[in-house]
C-alpha cells in the first residue's frame, strides 16, 4: 500500500494518537510484541489505505509521528509477536485492533468468526491460529482533537455531605420522555426538560451507568438482545458511540458543562476490573492482540485466565503500564471531560494482588497519592466473585462505598423480618460497624434502596419473585433473594388496599433513606413508581423493560421523594460528617444520639435481642466532636415503626420551643405542634419531628 503520509519517530509520550498541531503523534505500549505497525483508512472508514510501521521503541512503548495528519484521521493497529497461547501471548497480525488510548469508535464489532484469534471450530480450539482478516468487522479508531471551549465552567464540587446521588441510564432515562429532543443521547441526557427535573427534584449529582464505549456481547445479539447497562468496556478513553447524535466527543463535553450550569456535578460507572474480550474464548479486538500476557491476570497455565470478575478475565492493574492507562483515563475524563467523580464496578478486585485485597494495593496507592483524582468523589462496589471478595468497609480514604447492608437491612426491616431493629439502627447511623475507622467520615456509606441491578422500588413492593423470562436464560438470572414482598398480589392488581400498603411501604423507604447519616443514592424512576415488571435483571433490555415509563408517573411519590430530599437538605443533623455515638455533648451535656422505647425509656440491650421489636425512636444532635461553627441545629426525633399503631412519648423539649411533627408516612398534611408531649404514629410509618420555638 502506498501512502501520502510518512512515519518518523515521534516521541514515547503521550500514549495513544495525539494530534500536536502539525501532525499526529502514535504511542502504543506492548511489552511482549515484535512489531507494531498503524493501519490507516479512508475517510469513509471502509478500505484501508496504508500500513506503516512504528519505527521507535523506548522501554515498552513503541512510536512514531506522521507529519500532515488530522484530526478525523480513522486507524487501527496490527501487532506482530508470537502466537503462543500456553505462555501467554495471543498475537495475530491478522486482526485489527482498537488503540486502547483511543478517544472516539466509529462504531462496535459486527460479530464474525474473524474477530477470534483462533479458529473457531477447531479441535484444539484456542490453541489454533486463524488468519482471516478482521478488519471489515472491526469499527476504526478516530483522531481527535479533544479540545473545547468550556468557557467559564464551575465544577459544582458539592460537599459529599451534601451530596444526593442520582444513579440513571443515558438512554433508560430520556427515551420516553415526552419533551426530550434527541432522546438516548447526551445531548438529550442535559436538554432543559431534564435539567429542569433533576433539579426541581433536589438532586445533586448524576452517576451516569458505563458511557465509556462497550460491546454488544455475542450471545446476546445472536438472542436479539443488546448489553444495555454497558458494563463491557471497548474503549477506557472513549465515549460509547450509541449515545452520540453527531458523533462528536464535544456531545459529551456539552452534557458536562450543561450540568454544572444547573448546580449538578457528573459521577461515571467505569468498568476497569475486566475488558469486552472475555476468556480465553473470547474475540481479540484490543488488548488481548497487543499484549495478552500484560493487561490481564493469568492463572498458573498461561492459556487460561484469572476470572475474579465473572466476566472471563481481570485486569491486570498490578503491571505498571496497565496502571498507567487506568490512571491516564481517569485523569482524562476529570481533566479533559470535567467530570466529578467515578463509582468503580467491582472495585475489590482493582485492589486484588497475589495475597488477596489489599487496601494499600498499587491502584489505591496510585489514586491518593493524584493531586487530580483526589479532588473528585471516588465511590467502590466493594466487592467481586473472587476468593474474599467482600470487602464492604475495608476500602481506604477518600473512598465511598455502595452500603448492599444498608439496602437489605431497610427492605427487611420493613418486610418485618424479625430482629432487623439493631440492624436499622446502625443503617440510620453511617453503618459506623462497616466505616468508623481510619478517620473516615459517615458520608462513605453510600445508601441505596435500590440500584440498576436488581428490583426498582416499586418492584421491591411488587413481586415476591423476580421474572426474568425475557432475559433468555430460562429465568435462572439474577438475585435470587431480594428482601422484596408483593403485599399479597404478585405484580400489578387494583385491589386499592394492597395499592395502599404498596404506596406507604414505599415512603417508609425513602423517608429512611433520607434520615440515614451517609450519602444517599436514589435510583433514577423510583421517584415515579416505575416498574421492570418484576425483572431484577434487565441487562440486556434496551426497551419498555428499562426504560422509564413518565406517562405513568406516581405524581403524589414524586411529590413525597422531593419533599424528603428538601427535608434533609434544611437539617444538617441528617447530613453528619462525624459518627454518633451516644456522647455526651460539652455544649449542653446532652447525649448526641438517644435510642428510646414508644413509652420514652431506653432501649436496654435486652429489648435490641427482642426480635419483635419493631419501633424504635431516635434523637439525634450535632456530634460530640463538632466543631463550634459547625453546631446549627437543636435536634431531630424519628420514629420508625413497623408494627401496629403506638402512642409514642417525645423527650422533654428545651425552654421555649416544641416538638413540631413535620413528616408523617401515614397522614398527609399533619404538620403541626405537639402540645402534648406525645404523639400517635400510625401502623407501618414514619413520623419525624423537630424542634421550633413554641408559641
Amino acid at each position: 500500500m502506498t501512502s501520502p503520509f510518512v512515519m518518523t519517530a515521534g516521541r514515547a509520550a503521550p500514549l495513544g494518537a495525539t494530534f500536536v498541531g502539525d501532525g499526529v503523534n502514535f504511542a502504543v505500549f506492548s511489552e511482549h510484541a515484535d512489531r507494531m505497525v498503524l493501519c490507516l483508512f479512508s475517510e469513509d472508514g471502509k478500505h484501508e489505505v496504508a500500513r506503516l510501521d512504528l519505527p521507535e521503541r523506548d522501554g515498552d512503548v513503541w512510536h512514531g509521528y506522521v507529519s500532515g495528519m488530522r484530526p478525523g484521521q480513522k486507524y487501527g493497529l496490527r501487532a506482530y509477536g508470537r502466537y503462543a497461547p500456553e505462555e501467554g501471548h495471543r498475537f495475530n497480525h491478522n486482526k485489527l485492533l482498537l488503540d486502547p488510548y483511543a478517544k472516539r469508535l466509529t462504531g462496535h464489532p459486527k460479530w464474525h468468526d474473524a474477530l477470534m484469534g483462533y479458529t473457531v471450530g477447531a479441535h484444539d480450539l484456542d490453541l489454533s491460529f486463524d488468519k482471516r482478516d478482521s478488519a471489515p468487522y472491526m469499527p476504526r479508531c478516530v483522531v481527535e482533537d479533544p479540545a473545547f471551549s468550556w468557557g467559564r465552567d464551575a465544577p459544582p464540587a458539592t460537599p459529599i455531605q451534601d451530596t444526593v446521588i442520582y444513579e440513571a441510564h443515558v438512554k433508560g432515562l430520556t427515551a420516553l420522555h415526552p419533551s426530550v429532543d434527541l432522546p438516548g443521547t447526551f445531548l438529550g441526557m442535559a436538554s432543559d426538560p431534564m435539567l429542569e427535573y433533576l433539579t426541581d427534584l433536589g438532586i445533586t449529582a448524576i452517576e451516569l451507568l458505563p458511557p465509556q464505549a462497550f460491546l454488544n456481547d455475542r450471545f446476546l445479539v445472536e438472542k436479539n438482545l443488546t448489553n444495555y447497562w454497558g458494563y463491557q468496556t471497548l474503549g477506557f478513553f472513549a465515549p460509547e458511540p450509541r449515545y452520540m447524535h453527531r458523533g462528536e466527543i464535544a456531545e459529551f463535553q456539552q452534557m458536562v458543562a450543561r450540568f454544572h450550569s444547573a448546580g449538578i456535578e457528573v459521577l461515571l460507572d467505569v468498568v476497569y476490573n475486566h475488558t469486552c474480550e472475555g476468556s480465553e474464548l473470547g474475540p481479540t479486538l484490543s488488548f488481548r492482540g497487543l499484549d495478552n500476557a500484560s493487561y490481564y491476570r493469568l492463572a498458573d497455565n498461561p492459556r487460561h485466565f484469572i476470572n475474579d470478575t465473572g466476566t472471563g478475565n481481570t485486569v491486570n492493574v498490578d503491571h505498571p503500564m496497565v496502571l498507567r492507562m487506568v490512571m491516564d483515563s481517569l485523569r482524562y475524563w476529570v481533566e479533559v471531560m470535567h467530570v466529578d467523580g467515578f463509582r468503580f464496578d467491582l472495585c475489590s478486585t482493582l485492589g486484588r494482588t497475589d495475597t488477596g485485597f489489599d487496601r494499600g494495593a498499587a491502584f489505591f496507592d496510585a489514586i491518593r497519592q493524584d493531586p487530580v483524582l483526589t479532588g473528585v468523589k471516588l465511590i467502590a462496589e466493594p466487592w467481586d466473585i473472587g476468593p474474599g471478595g467482600y470487602q464492604l468497609g475495608a476500602f481506604p480514604p477518600p473512598f465511598m462505598e455502595w452500603n448492599d447492608k444498608y439496602r437489605d437491612t431497610v427492605r427487611q426491616f420493613w418486610r418485618h423480618d424479625p430482629g432487623m431493629a439493631p440492624g436499622l439502627a446502625d443503617r440510620l447511623t453511617g453503618s459506623s460497624l462497616q466505616f468508623d475507622h481510619s478517620g473516615r467520615p459517615a458520608t462513605s456509606s453510600v445508601n441505596l434502596l435500590t440500584a440498576h441491578d436488581g428490583f426498582t422500588l416499586q418492584d421491591v413492593v411488587s413481586y415476591n419473585e423476580k421474572h426474568n423470562m425475557a432475559n433468555g436464560e430460562d429465568g435462572n438470572d439474577g438475585h435470587g433473594e431480594n428482601y422484596s414482598d408483593n403485599m399479597g398480589v404478585e405484580g400489578p392488581t387494583q385491589k386499592l388496599a394492597v395499592i395502599a400498603a404498596r404506596a406507604r411501604r414505599k415512603r417508609n423507604m425513602m423517608a429512611t433513606l433520607f434520615l440515614s447519616q451517609g450519602t444517599p443514592m436514589l435510583l433514577a424512576g423510583d421517584e415515579l413508581g416505575n416498574t421492570q415488571g418484576g425483572n431484577n435483571n434487565a441487562y440486556c433490555q434496551d426497551n419498555g423493560i428499562s426504560w422509564i415509563d413518565w406517562a405513568e408517573a406516581d405524581s403524589d411519590f414524586h411529590a413525597f421523594t422531593k419533599k424528603m430530599i428538601a427535608f434533609r437538605k434544611k437539617h444538617p443533623i441528617l447530613r453528619q460528617k462525624l459518627f454518633l455515638h451516644a456522647q455526651e455533648r460539652a455544649v449542653d451535656g446532652r447525649p448526641d444520639l438517644f435510642w428510646s422505647l414508644a413509652d420514652g425509656t431506653p432501649i436496654s440491650d435486652e429489648a435490641w435481642q427482642d426480635p419483635g421489636l419493631q419501633c424504635i425512636c431516635l434523637e439525634m444532635r450535632t456530634a460530640s466532636a463538632t466543631p463550634f461553627y459547625a453546631a446549627t441545629e437543636t435536634a431531630v426525633f424519628a420514629v420508625f415503626n413497623a408494627g401496629a399503631a403506638v402512642c409514642v412519648t417525645l423527650p422533654d423539649p428545651p425552654n421555649g420551643q416544641v416538638w413540631c411533627c413535620q413528616i408523617n408516612t401515614a397522614v398527609a398534611g399533619t404538620d403541626g405542634p405537639c402540645a402534648d408531649g406525645t404523639i400517635s404514629v400510625a401502623d407501618h410509618s414514619v413520623a419525624v419531628l423537630v424542634l421550633e420555638p413554641a408559641q
